[in-house]
């Protein structure tokens, strides 16, 4: 599953730009976010990547708690995409929080779950 990560669709939002906002990198653009995940794709560390969309409710009500747990699990990367600007990521639900460790999905969160979410960034994040 690794390459519905490494090779979204081309986008008219190629601003080449990315924002670190409270321990959460938001990426705006396919290029910046391929470079980003080629850097880490054989890496053992755990990201999360939060899939969102800036007119999704539940995703501006767990937004605090996101930067809450980057905040926390400094160990852990976390990165944020919004479906409008970046899309072909398959994404029909949002939020949706996709665990990715070695460049593979090991695991995901469809909804604003945060126990849930809180629960499988422990579990991952360990092993």
């Amino acid at each position: 599953m690794g390459s519905l990560f490494s090779a979204p669709a081309a986008d008219a939002a190629e601003d080449s730009s990315s924002a670190d906002h409270g321990g959460v990198t938001t990426f705006h653009s396919s290029a910046r976010w391929q470079l980003h995940f080629n850097s880490i794709k054989d890496s053992s560390q755990l990201m999360v990547i939060d899939f969102a969309a800036s007119w999704c409710g539940p995703c501006k009500l767990i937004e605090p708690e996101v930067k809450a747990m980057a905040a926390k699990f400094t160990d852990v990367q976390f990165a944020k995409i919004d479906v409008d600007e970046l899309s072909g990521f398959g994404i029909h639900a949002m939020p949706t929080f996709v665990l990715v460790k070695k460049g593979q999905e090991v695991d995901r969160i469809v909804g604003a779950k945060k126990e849930e979410l809180q629960k499988k960034i422990e579990k991952h994040r360990a092993t």
